[in-house]
């Protein structure tokens, strides 16, 4: 059995995966190293209720219906059954929703039915982050407080206090009394005023001046866990269907917008988004107006995996991995440090954005109309390596006219593709 008491994330990904394959508990729990008991408690505690069609709509959810022979509950003179009108629900006192038998037994979730999209009654989800998220906000609150009971708390005073009066250190207390607590807390109880005396009542608290603390912002510094070059070489190993996109950015002037640029491998079809600032937030929202735009089943399917540097905008990969429902709607992996060559292709097609904007030109003054246009001529230029079609032609092919165009891309004709600093002057 896993030593590791609880779950991961990753862990709960798999766990979700599984769901929707459905695999049994047993064997999920085989992989995991855990007992299947363990497994059916996580998804019983942190599945999620979505609320079936409402019982106003066409459509009897009451679980006695096959069996009730009732008539003109809604004393309209209707002679037919009520269990035949949809009115009945409401007018009921006999009214049991009905529950579907898998949330009732294993799996307990609709992860897995093949008939959930057209399913009309209320059903519960296994979601990995919404999952992760409850549980590290209940192991930090179970870990608050004082764990100790008013009796415990009231001996402990008798004997801290009075010798603390005494100029004794907390230190020395600790070490020449049976304290049942830790020395660190120790001084937090009294930090937090849990005994007759306080911080003020020891001798070196007086003359200390409490240091400053430079706020920072905290680094994620697992980052690269399981998102390595050499896990994403493993991974399309295993997944060599799944198209792959590489990700990055490119500067303008120091502090200026930047352009968050997305390059599919197998068309080299090019994205660019103007962003206001180089960071998380604003690569995030990008992330989400492509998923809004698309779907999450069509954003899935298009960005399945994205393989980027280590800057800090892609410092948060799991905000990008999942939206904020806890859904999955790509894979994020890093390039090593120092080898920007790993994805070569987008570098490589960066110098056909340096054609209209060559290196120190300010991207203030632009907007996205203008990426757009730029983004369109690059992708319409014919390549040896396509054989001189273009991306767009080929993009066309794997990906559908339907979805260039959620993307706000179009066809240049090959006479008018214009690659110089005067596509995008003013006029």
């Amino acid at each position: 059995m896993n030593e590791n008491k609880h779950l991961t994330l990753d862990e709960r990904n798999f766990i979700e995966q599984e769901l929707s394959k459905n695999t049994n508990f047993k064997e999920i729990a085989k992989y995991l190293g855990k007992d299947p008991t363990t497994i059916s408690k996580e998804i019983r505690k942190h599945r999620i209720r979505k609320e079936g069609q409402s019982i106003h709509v066409n459509f009897n959810h009451c679980a006695k219906k096959f069996n009730c022979h009732r008539k003109n509950l809604c004393n309209l003179r209707c002679t037919k059954e009520c269990r035949h009108c949809n009115h009945c629900n409401n007018v009921c006192s006999d009214f049991i929703d009905g529950t579907c038998f898998r949330l009732t037994r294993a799996p307990y979730v609709c992860n897995g039915c093949t008939e959930k999209y057209g399913c009309r009654l209320t059903k519960y989800y296994y979601r990995a982050l919404p999952s992760f998220n409850k549980y590290k906000t209940l192991l930090s609150e179970s870990r608050q407080g004082i764990n100790m009971t008013e009796l415990e708390l009231s001996n402990l005073d008798k004997i801290v206090s009075p010798l603390v009066k005494k100029g004794q250190s907390l230190s020395h207390i600790y070490k020449t009394h049976d304290i049942p607590c830790t020395r660190a807390t120790l001084y937090n109880y009294l930090s937090k005023n849990c005994f007759s005396v306080g911080p003020i009542d020891l001798p070196r608290k007086v003359r200390m001046k409490k240091r400053k603390q430079k706020k920072t912002e905290a680094k994620n510094t697992n980052a690269r866990t399981n998102r390595t070059y050499e896990d994403f070489q493993k991974y399309i190993e295993l997944h060599p269907e799944l198209p792959i996109v590489e990700m990055d950015t490119v500067e303008g002037i120091k502090g200026g917008k930047v352009l968050l640029t997305l390059l599919f491998r197998n068309s080299r079809l090019m994205l660019a988004f103007i962003l206001s600032e180089k960071t998380q937030a604003e690569v995030l929202g990008i992330f989400n107006m492509l998923e809004q735009k698309l779907g999450n089943e069509l954003f899935e399917k298009t960005f399945s995996i994205i393989l980027t540097d280590n800057g800090s905008e892609f410092g948060n990969p799991l905000s990008l991995e999942f939206n904020v429902e806890g859904i999955g709607r790509t894979r994020i992996f890093y390039c090593n440090p120092r080898a920007s060559y790993q994805k070569g292709m987008i570098e490589k097609n960066h110098e056909f954005i340096r054609y209209v904007l060559p290196k120190g030109t300010s991207f203030d003054n632009l907007q996205q109309t203008d990426i757009d246009l730029m983004i369109n001529h690059i992708n319409s230029l014919g390549r040896a390596s396509l054989n001189w079609s273009s991306p767009y032609d080929v993009a066309k092919v794997l990906m559908g006219k339907d979805v260039l165009k959620k993307l706000n891309l179009s066809k240049i004709p090959t006479d008018e593709i214009q690659l110089n600093k005067n596509l995008l002057k003013k006029n």
